[in-house]
């Protein structure tokens, strides 16, 4: 592949290609400027009128791209790529080589790699293409809605492409009103999840590279004045419902009306669709808060001329105070566990479901838990909806993860964007405590400022939450063990991965451990733990087997009981994953066996010793 090629698939280019307007792409520079998508997110598309795309798509596997480039690897023309969709709409006058309809089918949502064998190891180009029957009308937009797709993907509608979007973990959305017509209608989407030294995540990760359209599509309707996005929160002073809503369409008037609080505001936007609001509380209501023991959530619903959006919305504040979390102004402790998105079931696989949600998050709860480390991107929204049904809270964080391109202003702005478009999708969620924008990322003075300008974007974009990443541990010439980093100056608090008995030394150095801080800030313990394989049974000294995990939890939590400040932990991690990254033949097998539960749903007896911590920690409470 040539250098322009190369640079072509791996730098975020926006562009929107009409109905009339045949080339593929329109020529463009490829500064900053230009990796900044065209669309915006529709805020919850789980209340709006939706037609599921789900289902069985035809895929055709394009490891060469033939369907895109011509053989200088240059875009074709969009009439000569697999976007036209030739056999559906033309008479065969021509040689076509290819055609979706006999292909084979591939279930949306889902990974490709886990639905037939000889993708499982895949990494490359595979076309989707759907055939739907729609009946647009006069007065409404239509929006094509992708929960996430892995990694790069471009959409076309009718033969003409709407729209590419880059990131594997967030969603997305492209107008097609002008495409959709009465009748049969042709989507085809090209994914592509090949690994790239500039992307986000880069080319090395601990997690299996799952290609495909790997959550829910939905064709989104919506008045042709609609409430693109809207913001509901409990003001600071705790007596108050502030937020902001925006319309796409032109100006208007908004309502919010929260029921159970006899709550009504009106308003009127701006020129530009938008509006910020806040209002009291009438003074006899008496407001729930949200928490864990009671996650209370009120209807809430936002209207502007034809368009009404129902929400079911908790109100809550964090906020940190010396070493605490606070929570509704009380000290809260995160008894918490890493998860990976992957699914409850032998087959393992991309996570995706409600069913998938309730059982992760019920083993969480099982364990004890309160708070889940959602690792190592955005999960679906299953996840932390159905966490905040529950009452669990959720730490959310970006594919920003080991040896990012620092210096790459590209990188950046895709890092920036998954992060508007994670804060996007669930700001409303009370569930959500604390953003993160890195992963054990190496110090240096390029990584200081690229985390610096995520953190202040994600403090700019939400005021109301807490801001962190996991960073890593350190030592001091005496031997005490700490957090020397200088990204400790910004984030809300001290949360760091630490492996000491696995990676670093033996269990019983745990014993030994004196750990102290540079700053006073609430510790969250982001990861520790190691590896076992069910069933298998040895000394407390025989790596990988549940003696030695037992004991390493055991001593891990006397060491973690002994640290100031300690507000909270997740150990890596609920269950084990797949990663192509542990090779261990007849123990990994492509699994990273550090979960506290197998792959088949089997608990691993560390899970018992968690669930004993957790219980004691409740008790004290």
């Amino acid at each position: 592949m040539n250098k322009g090629a190369f640079l072509f698939l791996t730098l975020l280019i926006s562009w929107s290609v009409s109905a009339q307007d045949e080339s593929i792409t329109r020529s463009r520079g490829l500064g900053e400027k230009n990796v900044v998508p065209p669309y915006e997110l529709i805020t919850n598309v789980f209340c709006r009128e939706t037609q599921s795309l789900d289902g069985d798509w035809n895929v055709l596997v394009d490891p060469f791209e033939n369907g895109y480039y011509n053989y200088r690897m240059q875009p074709m023309n969009e009439r000569s790529t697999f976007f036209a969709d030739r056999h559906f709409f033309d008479n065969q006058r021509v040689l076509v080589e290819y055609d979706f309809a006999p292909a084979p089918t591939l279930k949306v949502p889902g990974d490709w790699n886990t639905q037939t064998d000889k993708l499982y190891y895949y990494e490359g180009t595979v076309w989707y293409r759907k055939v739907f029957h729609a009946e647009p009308k006069e007065g409404f937009r239509y929006f094509l809605y992708f929960g996430a797709a892995n990694y790069e993907t471009i959409a076309a509608v009718n033969g003409h492409i709407v729209g590419r979007h880059v990131g594997g973990y967030t969603p997305f959305n492209f107008e097609v009103t002008s495409l959709l017509k009465a009748g049969e209608n042709s989507v085809v989407v090209k994914v592509d999840n090949k690994r790239y030294p500039d992307a986000v995540p880069t080319v090395n990760s601990d997690w299996w590279n799952y290609g495909g359209i790997t959550r829910s599509v939905q064709l989104v309707s919506v008045p042709s004045t609609f409430i693109r996005d809207y913001t509901v929160r409990l003001g600071s002073d705790g007596k108050s419902i502030e937020g902001s809503v925006r319309l796409d369409g032109g100006m208007g008037h908004i309502e919010i009306t929260i029921p159970e609080l006899k709550f009504t505001i009106s308003a009127e936007t701006a020129a530009n669709g938008s509006v910020s609001f806040r209002k009291e509380l009438p003074r006899r209501t008496k407001l729930v808060r949200w928490s864990c023991e009671n996650p209370k959530l009120y209807e809430v619903t936002v209207s502007a001329g034809a368009d009404r959006v129902t929400d079911k919305i908790g109100f809550r504040t964090v906020e940190t105070r010396g070493s605490q979390i606070l929570l509704n102004g009380e000290p809260i402790f995160c008894r918490g566990i890493s998860i990976h998105e992957e699914r409850p079931e032998p087959s393992a696989g991309r996570a995706w479901s409600e069913a998938h949600a309730r059982t992760l998050l019920g083993w969480a709860r099982e364990m004890g838990c309160n708070f889940v480390r959602l690792a190592h991107y955005p999960h679906n929204e299953w996840m932390v909806r159905i966490a905040e049904e529950m009452g669990i809270l959720v730490w959310s964080e970006i594919p920003v993860y080991w040896t990012i391109n620092w210096s790459n202003p590209a990188t950046y702005t895709n890092a920036q964007n998954q992060l508007e478009e994670m804060i996007g999708r669930d700001k409303n969620r009370a569930s959500v405590i604390i953003w993160s924008v890195a992963n054990e990322t190496p110090r240096s003075s390029e990584r200081l400022r690229f985390l610096t300008r995520l953190i202040d974007r994600a403090r700019e974009l939400d005021p109301t939450r807490l801001v962190s990443a996991a960073m890593e541990k350190g030592g001091l010439p005496d031997g005490r063990l700490t957090v020397d980093d200088e990204l400790l100056s910004k984030t809300d608090l001290i949360s760091f991965n630490q492996y000491v008995g696995w990676y670093d030394g033996s269990a019983d150095k745990c014993d030994r451990v004196v750990w102290t801080f540079p700053v006073e800030k609430p510790v969250i313990i982001s990861e520790f733990g190691g590896g076992a394989l069910y069933g298998r049974h040895g000394s407390v000294t025989d790596r990988f087997t549940e003696e030695y995990l037992v004991n390493l939890y055991e001593k891990n939590i006397g060491m973690l009981s002994r640290i100031p400040g300690l507000a909270g932990a997740s150990p890596w991690i609920l269950k084990d994953f797949r990663s192509p990254r542990r090779l261990l033949p007849g123990i990994q097998d492509d699994f990273n066996r550090k979960g506290l539960i197998s792959e088949k749903g089997e608990k691993k007896d560390a899970f018992y010793v968690m669930q004993r911590w957790y219980l004691e920690l409740k008790n004290k409470d």
